[in-house]
């Protein structure tokens, strides 16, 4: 689900509020794979840059889950 969510904010070039808040969502409940906080980062990376815009108009808050090499 996540991948599905990331590739289309890349391909619309905006993340919406409601994928905002479903990626929220699914890190929340600890429902992804590790292989997803690889695109979620590029994301993180491209709405800072200014490649993707946001819907929502607070401040990006996103929060990396640790990987069970890190803890």
């Amino acid at each position: 689900m996540i991948r599905t969510l990331i590739e289309s904010a890349f391909q619309t070039g905006c993340l919406s509020v409601e994928s905002e808040g479903l990626l929220h969502q699914v890190l929340a409940t600890k429902c992804y794979q590790p292989e997803d906080l690889a695109d979620l980062a590029a994301l993180y990376d491209a709405v800072r840059a200014g490649r993707i815009k946001r819907e929502a108009t607070s401040k990006l808050q996103i929060e990396f889950p640790l990987s069970p090499k890190s803890r």
